[in-house]
């Protein structure tokens, strides 16, 4: 018998796809503004949105409004939540046959990109919950990353289980464009830096290398006996600097300029990590002083992000399948 052909379906939760004035239910809401422009630690859990079946692998906010939060299951499906009203899922998406590992939104919201341990890349319609592509090499893509100019939007990068970081372009069918070909193990991460000509990857070499967008050679290789695998890296707002989790249980923070070096003073606000034991940690960027502990989840909190709009409250995951927005 042949293999079972997986049937892409999707299902909208939401009372109507459009409203009166015919705006579609993930356009963001005219009160969807800026709160305050200081930030502070969360101090109480606002709202839990539970209906993954097995453990979430990550979530995303939607670019600049944070109205939405895109969630990735173990249980195989991507869901979307409502954040600013009821917080219902609005619509789940069904693709994958595996664990969804990670997820990517446009720049504008209206696309998105899952990867999942079936090992397909799936690009879809926000909105309408169709599957745009399918992108594949046989292999795990662990990470995915859309070029964050405006005008290579197109461009997908996806860091694989065989060492590799991939190309396409979205638009133009699944022929790979580029591949970049360094690391020895897995890639984990990709960071776009240097306003976005090059990007850095981490991977279980336990090394970080930084590459020229679209040349597939490494310009820096970043690599010490002392060195642990960084699963984790996030690009600091002001772009100057790279925050790296560590399995040494560390957080490092790399310089962006030339040198890409390892900073032991840093100017920003706060770090904030999920841990093997459902907590998330703060810390303040400046002194790297632990701010707060908060007992997030049952097991791993396996990912935390900040609202891009309200800059006190979080969203965080956890393999005990549930997703919490603090305060």
């Amino acid at each position: 018998m042949g293999e079972a052909i997986l049937v892409e379906r999707t299902c909208f939760h939401g009372k109507e796809e459009r409203d009166y004035q015919g705006r579609s239910w993930i356009a963001p809401p005219s009160y969807a503004k800026a709160t305050n422009e200081y930030c502070f630690t969360p101090k109480r859990l606002v709202h839990t949105w539970s209906g993954h079946t097995k453990g979430v692998s990550a979530i995303r906010f939607y670019p600049r409004y944070g109205h939405l939060l895109l969630s990735a299951g173990m249980d195989s499906r991507v869901k979307i939540w409502d954040v600013f009203n009821y917080g219902n899922c609005m619509r789940t998406y069904m693709g994958h046959s595996e664990a969804v590992r990670d997820i990517c939104f446009s720049n504008d919201g209206t696309k998105f990109l899952s990867s999942s341990f079936d090992k397909n890349i799936k690009y879809w319609d926000t909105e309408t919950g169709q599957v745009i592509s399918t992108f594949s090499t046989g292999k795990v893509p662990y990470v995915i990353k859309l070029n964050p100019d405006e005008d290579k939007q197109n461009v997908l990068l996806a860091g694989m289980s065989d060492n590799k970081i991939v190309q396409w372009d979205v638009n133009e069918g699944k022929k790979i464009t580029q591949k970049y070909d360094q690391h020895l193990r897995a890639v984990d991460t990709i960071t776009f830096v240097d306003n976005n000509r090059r990007f850095v990857t981490s991977s279980d070499d336990k090394s970080l290398r930084v590459w020229e967008f679209g040349i597939p050679v490494v310009v820096k290789c970043i690599s010490e006996p002392h060195m642990y695998s960084m699963p984790s890296v996030s690009l600091h707002p002001s772009s100057n600097w790279l925050a790296a989790q560590s399995m040494d249980n560390q957080i490092l923070v790399y310089s962006t300029g030339e040198k890409f070096q390892l900073e032991t003073r840093a100017y920003g606000r706060f770090v904030f990590s999920g841990d093997s034991e459902g907590r998330c940690w703060f810390w303040d960027w400046k002194s790297c002083k632990v701010l707060k502990t908060l007992k997030c989840h049952h097991g791993v909190c396996i990912g935390a992000e900040w609202h891009p709009l309200e800059q006190s409250k979080v969203a965080t995951c956890g393999w005990d399948g549930l997703i919490k927005y603090w305060d």
